[in-house]
């Protein structure tokens, strides 16, 4: 059974999402919002250098510690 502190980085996610993306655009289909979700999926995981993480991406922390 999950926790209430097990929502928090997605929470976190969303949070920049909808900063970073979500509130800048208008979505004339909801094609369109999966179409960007997926692309900041993306960003996020490869691109977006976060600081609780040294200033790694999300994938280079996970290979650095694998």
């Amino acid at each position: 059974m999950g926790k209430c502190i097990d929502n928090a980085p997605i929470e976190s996610f969303f949070g920049h999402f909808k900063t970073e993306s979500y509130h800048l655009k208008k979505y004339r289909t909801y094609d369109e919002l999966v179409t960007d979700v997926e692309t900041y999926i993306d960003f996020y995981n490869t691109q977006r250098y976060q600081a609780k993480l040294n200033n790694l991406t999300p994938f280079e922390f996970r290979n650095q510690v694998a």
